[in-house]
């Protein structure tokens, strides 16, 4: 999934994000309240880790601009105001879920899956499409047997996973090289023109060796299509 962490401290950001990273997600970092603003406007995020002391303004400012541009997505705070009454306010603000500083990595990563098994409106929580089940929350891929019986997991590597679950959320439909390097991608990583290419080559070959029952479809000088196989 794509974190956005909105975090002045460089310690604590680059500590978090390397967390997050080793945990398989993608992670940009927002020093202030400005940056914050401009990347949910411009990237979809499934989650936004929030610190509301922010050298430019509060924090939760970010969820009400959210929301007022029909942002989807779900906010967690991390912030150091403790007290009963700043998190009440916080939750009360828009946040949907709320930790003080400091906190426990392995609590932060269950926080943030907890999160995610929550739908925000309109997002599916399971896509189905040729043989391919994928639930959005977990993750989780199963390939179903041809005559409906067996159900076999199948695991792929981190940005093969990125690049199949944004393809099957929009199967049938073009996803534009962009856009998917946009949900791919943070704005640290590095890339070549053809890397892109390299990640849909060897997911196109995963695929057919689990018999997925679909195929990556190049639109030429566009981008790619997920198609059934007939």
């Amino acid at each position: 999934m794509r974190i956005l962490l909105v975090e002045d401290d460089p310690n604590l950001g680059d500590a978090v994000s390397s967390l997050l990273r080793n945990e398989g997600h993608v992670v940009d970092l927002a020093e202030s309240l400005r940056m914050a603003k401009a990347a949910v406007t411009d990237f979809a995020y499934d989650v936004v880790l929030l610190d509301r002391m922010l050298p430019d303004g509060e924090g939760t400012e970010l969820i009400s601009h959210a929301r007022k541009a029909a942002v989807q997505t779900r906010f967690l705070v991390l912030s150091a105001l403790g007290e009963i009454e700043e998190r009440v306010r916080g939750l009360d603000l828009g946040a949907d879920d709320y930790m003080v500083k400091p906190f426990e990595p392995d609590e932060l990563c269950a926080r943030i899956r907890a999160l995610v098994r929550r739908p925000v409106h309109g997002e599916p929580r399971v896509v189905e499409f040729g043989n391919l089940r994928l639930d959005c929350a977990t993750r989780d891929v199963v390939v179903r047997a041809a005559d409906g019986g067996e159900e076999i997991p199948v695991m792929f590597p981190r940005r093969e996973m990125t690049l199949l679950q944004t393809l099957l959320e929009r199967s049938g439909r073009v996803a534009t090289r962009e856009f998917l390097e946009s949900a791919m991608y943070g704005f640290d990583d590095l890339f070549q023109s053809n890397t892109l290419e390299s990640h849909v080559s060897r997911l196109r070959r995963h695929l057919a060796d689990a018999a997925a029952g679909v195929t990556i479809h190049t639109v030429r000088g566009v981008g790619y299509m997920l198609r059934e196989q007939q």
